[in-house]
This record gives structure tokens, sequence and C-alpha cells, in this order.
């Protein structure tokens, strides 16, 4: 699941910072992007939770760390989704580009958690 969220943080990275010259508003390139993210993460929670429940990959570390970020994780894309549409400037696309890069170092983070490494 790491390969897959690198894959789509750095796309929906990539793809704000080149919607941010161009556009004048958000675009929907870049909301389609965040949206991705936040699919991603949906699934990687729905992954984590069987994996959890079926026993045969405990947590290595604080199982509410794990969670934790999880939770800030899926709150991050919606938060930047409304700042995006309140401030509809060219410079939300820029704001957009942060939840790649973000989601991304949490995703690394969470699987220190899980495995006591990341890859």
């Amino acid at each position: 699941m790491m390969i897959v969220g690198t894959v789509v943080c750095a796309a929906s990275l990539l793809i704000c910072w080149a919607m941010t010259p161009v556009r004048d508003h958000p675009a929907d390139s870049s909301i389609v992007s965040i949206a991705a993210v936040e699919l991603f993460l949906v699934a990687y929670g729905l992954y984590a939770g069987v994996r959890q429940l079926g026993f045969d990959a405990p947590i290595l570390g604080e199982v509410w760390e794990f969670w934790g970020y999880l939770a800030t994780a899926l709150l991050l894309p919606i938060g930047v989704f409304i700042w995006a549409m309140v401030d509809r400037t060219r410079w939300s696309n820029l704001v957009m580009s942060s939840v790649g890069l973000v989601v991304f170092v949490m995703v690394y983070r969470m699987e220190e958690i899980w495995w006591g490494s990341a890859l």
C-alpha cells in the first residue's frame, strides 16, 4: 500500500503544482486529485482494519497513534477542499498541493508504526 500511496500523493502534488500558474481559480483536476488521495486513505483504513482484525499483522507501535494519524490524514483533504472553495484564487491550487506531500509523510509514518520500518 505504501507504493500505491506514494504514486497517488505524487500525482496529486504534481497536478496541483501544474495548475497553480495555469488557473486563476481552483482547477477541477486539482480537486479530483485530492479526492483521489481521500479515496486512497479510505481504502488504506479499510485495509488496515481488516489486517488488524485478522491478527496476522499486529501493529508494532502504539495503536492509538496509528489510528490518530489515519483520522488526521482523512480530515486533511476535506479541510483543504473547503479552503479552496472559500479562497477561489490561483493560490488555492498551491494549498491543495500540500495534501499530497503531507499525506505521503503521514502514510510513511503509519507504515513505520505498523511494521517498525516504512518499507
